[in-house]
């Protein structure tokens, strides 16, 4: 006699789970520490199933397809160079991207468009016009977005930015927002690409040139200007985009950016270094954006912060940093949040709030377009920087006033097939 053949209980959804035809059938790209970590959180959600990686290094792939057939325990998953191949499976209903920064708004705009969902890391794009492109994509196509910036995801960062809003502090006078600094240095000197690198697709929309050991490591290509703006977009996101969260800088008119910066000549990390940026928003309020290190830090509670947004108003302090709030008085920090203040979106876990967006079809905790608020400032800080002048900037329009030479650094050009 035959066997009886037992169907798993996962199959059936009897242990909790979705059945797999309900469940959210997920791709990830890009796979070094930081997107190894995100795929990880996203296989831990019952309503999601990865059955797709992608990224340009072999070892990163292989590493990747043995954690995902570990943790399903099958030999399913899929592994692709040419992420086209990944957004391409009709299976497939949403990707997470986590390259280097130069690749995030073109591959969210083909996924958009492939008709994915897509969960992309921070900062969001090298240039103003790419920000604009990938949000209108997002938009056109009818995607969900979720912003890689998860402190939102965190209570304590909801509870600081409700506080705010809900005007704790009485009238806001000062913001003050701090990020680490970029990191001089990097080798020019050409060398043989390594075995297992697809030196071409890693370029990708950046200009050629000889590989010289930048993709070998997040520290080195991250502070080179043809693949990121350094840590005054990269870790700023953070800050950045919890200010934005807090405080609406969309409502305020024209906002004046000015500020000082160095730019290496030497080696090959060319971003904006020791920024040290001044904007006041069109309703009189300053900000203060600066690297750490570029003036002595003057508030004790925050000398240990790393990075932070700092609001300060009538009635003290509330500074929102990565996963903590710093507040003076303390007691600040323990202050209910009634039925009649402001009630900002609840998340239990970034990425599990993506897949139960992309499941309903609500608007993530962190949707495109405050992604795309908060990464400007980063751009508009670079470009009053490297203008070495003021500038102002139109928030509703999204243009730069007046100046045609620094409205042209609002876009860059990008190799073909590449260009967005």
């Amino acid at each position: 006699m035959a066997a009886p053949h037992i169907i798993p209980a996962g199959a059936l959804g009897l242990d909790g789970r979705p059945a797999p035809s309900e469940r959210v059938v997920l791709g990830y790209i890009g796979l070094g520490p930081r997107g190894l970590w995100n795929a990880r959180e996203q296989m831990n959600c019952p309503q999601a199933q990865l059955v797709a990686v992608c990224d340009v290094w072999k070892n990163r792939r292989e590493q990747a397809k043995a954690i995902v057939d570990a943790h399903y325990k099958n030999k399913d998953c899929a592994a692709y160079v040419d992420f086209r191949e990944l957004l391409a499976r009709p299976d497939i209903d949403a990707v997470g991207i986590a390259t280097t920064d130069h690749w995030h708004v073109p591959m969210t705009i083909a996924a958009a468009r492939a008709g994915k969902d897509a969960h992309t890391e921070k900062p969001l794009g090298i240039s103003i016009a790419e920000d604009s492109a990938c949000r209108e994509a997002v938009k056109r196509y009818g995607r969900v977005f979720q912003y890689g910036a998860e402190s939102r995801s965190t209570a304590v960062s909801r509870l600081g930015a409700e506080l705010i809003r809900s005007g704790r502090l009485g009238r806001i006078r000062e913001i003050r927002v701090k990020a680490p600094n970029s990191v001089r240095g990097g080798s020019r000197e050409p060398r043989p690409v390594p075995e297992g690198l697809d030196y071409e697709m890693w370029l990708g929309p950046a200009p050629w040139r000889p590989y010289s050991g930048c993709p070998d490591s997040g520290p080195d290509w991250f502070h080179v200007r043809d693949y990121a703006l350094g840590f005054i977009a990269g870790w700023a996101a953070h800050p950045l985009d919890l200010m934005v969260w807090a405080y609406d800088t969309h409502t305020t008119g024209p906002l004046e950016v000015e500020g000082t910066g160095v730019i290496p000549t030497e080696g090959c990390n060319d971003v904006v270094m020791d920024w040290n940026v001044r904007i006041r928003f069109g309703d009189g309020v300053v900000m203060t954006f600066q690297a750490w290190g570029v003036e002595p830090e003057t508030e004790p509670k925050l000398a240990e912060a790393g990075n932070y947004a700092q609001f300060i108003g009538e009635e003290g302090w509330i500074a929102l940093s990565y996963r903590r709030l710093v507040t003076e008085p303390d007691s600040l920090a323990r202050t209910p949040i009634g039925a009649y203040d402001v009630h900002l979106p609840q998340s239990a876990g970034h990425e599990a709030n993506f897949i139960e967006c992309v499941r309903s079809r609500r608007t993530p905790v962190d949707p495109i377009d405050d992604a795309v608020r908060s990464d400007l400032i980063s751009h508009v800080s670079e470009i009053a920087i490297r203008t070495g002048r003021k500038i102002k900037w139109d928030p509703v329009k999204e243009e730069i006033i007046g100046d045609p030479e620094a409205a042209r650094l609002v876009a860059r050009g990008a190799r073909d097939p590449w260009k967005v």
